[in-house]
């Protein structure tokens, strides 16, 4: 079977990274937020929107009922 090096070594820092933190979910995202901060880029967030084809797929479901 055909492995990926990169993938894997992707997977291996995740590991680790999570490993440090005791796996606890919010201490990992509070590092990685702290990271970005501190990298000095800029961040985009925007809010989360449905697909096009969902919005038709709703109309035509509202239609019917």
């Amino acid at each position: 079977m055909w492995k990926d090096e990169i993938l894997e070594e992707i997977h291996k820092i995740r590991e680790e990274h999570a490993k440090s933190f005791n796996y606890d979910l919010q201490a990992i995202c509070d590092d990685v937020r702290r990271r970005q901060t501190k990298s000095g880029r800029q961040i985009i967030s925007s809010p989360l929107r449905q697909p096009r084809w969902h919005e038709q797929h709703n109309k035509a479901v509202q239609r019917t009922v």
